[in-house]
């Protein structure tokens, strides 16, 4: 159990090599010598080259890893070469590219100036100047009839209304008999006295009489006063059934209807525009209010209608809203049947005329700083000017300060640029003629 096994050798039956079994003992195999390599011959016409190998590397595992390595290597010398060779050629083609895109190209505008005004705008209503409230100041009333409509021009004490007078005619009445029978007896009370004034001399009436002759003549002028004053009270209650327009104007609204019952300190039966006049009120920027004054003049839009309306700026408002940050303004128009009060108003007010360079939106731009351009100098260099806006008209950006106009101006893809840096810029697109004849040929 304990000994070691003999070796076991046993032949192939193809090669007659003996066979070695693992962890068991044999002797060692013997090679035949490889014969030496001959290199085909020289193009030269020299001798042919003998190699000649040791007997004891033929064949041998190292040899054979040795020339794998070294093909290997060849290979990557080839690979790495092949690649260096195509880096090689690319970057001539690749630096010229870069070398035609590093440079941009620009279009550049030189905007000159322009006639340009500035104009404040804003938005509101038109209203009456002096907008009145007609009601009732006397006792309630039933509505008997009504004698004019809305937006009826009436003149100052035209009847506008009447209210139910039936019950205060006879009290009128009977009060104006009362004045008449109390002048009476007063007129009665005064000859009275003047006798007895005349025969006290003589002693027919003592002192009494006549001093009771004279109260009675005082007391009765003293109930011709009661009873001139109880008529003239309903006299007053009767003309106050008598809706009358206080100054004149036009209607600008009706609520009073036959039958109905107006109170005094109700709901205005009429409302009347003082004189007729109108003016438009409406809403204004804060900022906008420091150049606006008084007097200057305005033009004032209606929709639905093409043509402006002049007027005047009357009065700026005294405050602003906390709020909206608006103050308000009133324009005076004139008397025109368009002018509804109600309708909805724009309004414009020119503040400034000046020539000023306007460029497209697309060349200003802003940052933290501030509005500015970007100008290419006489090097073709981008400069970075900054810029004062004034404004914006439907030709684009009014420039107040910053440029004269004369400037080349970069006008699109300015942020992609920096200062200082070279630029190419494109030629001017060509005018065609045939474009402008064009459009001269449609105009009416």
């Amino acid at each position: 159990m304990g000994a070691h096994p003999e070796p076991k050798v046993e032949h192939s039956g193809n090669h007659g090599e003996p066979i070695a079994w693992i962890n068991r003992d044999h002797a060692p195999i013997e090679r035949v010598p490889s014969e030496p390599w001959t290199a085909p011959p020289a193009t030269d016409g020299g001798p042919p080259t003998v190699v000649q190998h040791p007997a004891s590397d033929a064949g041998s595992p190292g040899r054979l890893k040795w020339t794998l390595g070294v093909l290997a290597v060849i290979v990557a010398l080839a690979v790495a070469a092949a690649t260096w060779m195509n880096h090689a050629a690319a970057p001539s083609t690749t630096t010229t590219l870069a070398n035609d895109q590093s440079i941009p190209l620009v279009s550049v505008v030189s905007p000159g100036i322009t006639a340009v005004t500035s104009n404040v705008t804003f938005t509101g209503a038109i209203s009456a100047r002096y907008d009145m409230p007609i009601g009732i100041d006397g006792d309630a009333g039933r509505i008997v009839a009504i004698y004019v409509e809305a937006g009826d021009h009436v003149k100052k004490g035209q009847l506008l209304a009447k209210l139910d007078d039936s019950v205060l005619i006879p009290q009128v009445n009977r009060l104006a008999a009362s004045l008449e029978q109390a002048r009476a007896q007063a007129a009665l009370s005064a000859a009275e006295y003047r006798r007895a004034q005349a025969v006290a001399p003589a002693g027919a009436l003592s002192a009494e009489d006549v001093e009771k002759r004279r109260a009675t003549q005082i007391t009765d002028e003293a109930t011709v006063k009661v009873a001139a004053a109880q008529l003239a009270e309903y006299e007053a209650r009767l003309n106050r059934t008598h809706v009358i327009a206080p100054v004149e104007g036009t209607v600008l609204m009706r609520k009073a209807e036959v039958g109905q019952i107006a109170n005094s300190g109700g709901d205005a039966l009429f409302r009347i525009a003082s004189g007729g006049e109108v003016e438009m009120r409406g809403q204004i920027a804060e900022q906008d209010l420091a150049v606006l004054k008084t007097g200057q003049p305005a033009s004032i839009y209606i929709t639905g209608l093409s043509r402006a309306f002049e007027g005047r700026v009357r009065l700026l408002g005294a405050i602003i809203d906390p709020n909206t940050r608006l103050g308000e303004i009133r324009i005076a128009l004139k008397p025109d049947p368009a002018l509804r009060p109600g309708a909805f108003a724009r309004g414009s007010v020119v503040v400034d005329k000046a020539e000023r360079p306007v460029l497209p939106q697309t060349a200003v731009m802003s940052d933290r700083q501030g509005a500015y351009v970007y100008i290419i100098d006489g090097n073709s260099h981008v400069e970075r000017r900054a810029v004062t806006i004034g404004g914006t008209i439907d030709a684009g950006v009014v420039i107040s300060a910053g440029i004269t106009g004369k400037e080349r101006i970069v006008t699109t893809a300015g942020g992609f640029l920096r200062s200082g840096e070279p630029v190419t810029v494109a030629p001017a697109a060509p005018t065609s003629g045939s474009a402008a004849s064009t459009a001269k040929d449609t105009q009416p």
